[in-house]
């Protein structure tokens, strides 16, 4: 039984193995590992991907929200009472961030049919506290950007784009990361443009706050030995920089890859009437990280985590992304909110399921899946 992992980054390395080697043993005979001209390029050549005048590559993602909420001012100053709206269902970095600046993260709930967070819900929550607005386009899938950028505009608020699994996604003819006012992307080896390590990069149209930014990122100095902020150390190192610029060129191909396996997934499943399948918003591209279903479940009836272990048993690895929403997490307990209260981000939480989707997975493989999946199904 040939088993089907979640990801294989393998196959995408076989393509660019001789780019990619001959790439690396470049900057590791230079002996220039940190900062230079291998930085310099790639950022350039993102920011030319993305259309916007300026790119900051960094450490992680999560480094990269970090740095635009530093560089925007938010929640900076002793006592502050910011605040960022924000999903619940994301990644920790996406609400802790938020709290390591000294903000408040204000959530609200998910549109269940993208899991993206629900733009009739923001207005809501603004208050004279609120300073941004940070959607994340999860699973690859982008956030109505038009309709959002309008709430942000009437109430002059920032907008922060978390692009961790969104490389390549847009909204209408503009590319995810350069809607807003910064676009906040990571270079984890599984995101859709992945390094062979961490790294990060944030994208603006606005040379100040890139400035800012590239001071923060490295201890808050504008020139060695002199510190105006208290920054953080953020660099990508040369080598992962270069295997990013030979990535580049091939991730529409690989976007358009995972396009074509998704909707051969939709269209195996379709007839599978206990699953609920993932909706792309019309008007975007969506560049499917992962792809998600929805199993039936309930608190009783878990049977999300038995089909799970079904799968398992049959060679196909699934994922949970994300079991506890991030408004229920035990760091946020003071924020007051309870369980019920975002119903359908808690309904989500217990019946999301992703399955295998990388570039370069075979109808065959795909095939196996589906049939797997249908065969545990009759079993729970």
């Amino acid at each position: 039984m040939k088993q089907i992992p979640p990801v294989d980054l393998t196959r995408q390395y076989q393509l660019i193995k001789a780019e990619a080697d001959s790439a690396v043993l470049k900057i590791l005979n230079s002996g220039r590992y940190i900062g230079g001209e291998a930085i310099a390029t790639f950022e350039q050549e993102f920011a030319n991907y993305l259309g916007v005048r300026e790119c900051v590559s960094c450490n992680s993602g999560t480094d990269a929200l970090f740095l635009a909420l530093r560089a925007l001012n938010i929640g900076s100053t002793i006592g502050s009472t910011d605040e960022v709206i924000t999903t619940p269902f994301s990644f920790f970095a996406t609400a802790e961030v938020i709290t390591r600046v000294g903000a408040k993260p204000v959530f609200v709930d998910i549109d269940p049919d993208t899991f993206n967070f629900d733009l009739a819900q923001i207005e809501q929550a603004i208050t004279p506290q609120t300073k941004a607005i940070m959607p994340v386009h999860l699973f690859g899938q982008p956030v109505d950007m038009e309709g959002l950028m309008a709430i942000a505009k009437a109430h002059q608020l920032y907008v922060i784009e978390d692009c961790a699994q969104a490389a390549g996604a847009a909204w209408g003819d503009k590319k995810i990361g350069s809607i807003g006012d910064v676009g906040c992307f990571s270079f984890f080896p599984t995101k859709n443009l992945g390094a062979c390590g961490d790294g990060g990069a944030i994208a603006t149209n606005n040379p100040a706050i890139a400035k800012q930014m590239r001071i923060l990122k490295e201890h808050g100095s504008p020139e060695r030995y002199r510190h105006d902020f208290v920054g953080i150390n953020s660099r990508i190192d040369a080598v992962q920089a270069v295997i990013l610029s030979v990535k580049l060129p091939y991730l529409d191909y690989w976007n358009e890859q995972r396009h074509q396996a998704a909707q051969y997934y939709q269209e195996l499943l379709q007839y599978v009437n206990c699953l609920k399948l993932p909706q792309a918003l019309p008007g975007g591209i969506s560049v499917w990280n992962q792809y998600t279903v929805c199993v039936s479940s309930s608190p009783q009836s878990n049977n999300r985590q038995l089909l799970q272990e079904k799968l398992q048993q049959k060679g196909i690895i699934s994922m949970i992304y994300y079991p506890i929403p991030l408004h229920l997490q035990p760091v946020y307990q003071d924020l007051g909110y309870q369980k019920g209260q975002l119903p359908a981000v808690e309904q989500a939480a217990l019946e999301v399921l992703s399955l295998p989707m990388f570039p370069g997975i075979t109808p065959a493989e795909q095939e196996q899946v589906v049939y797997a999946l249908k065969d545990c199904l009759l079993e729970i």
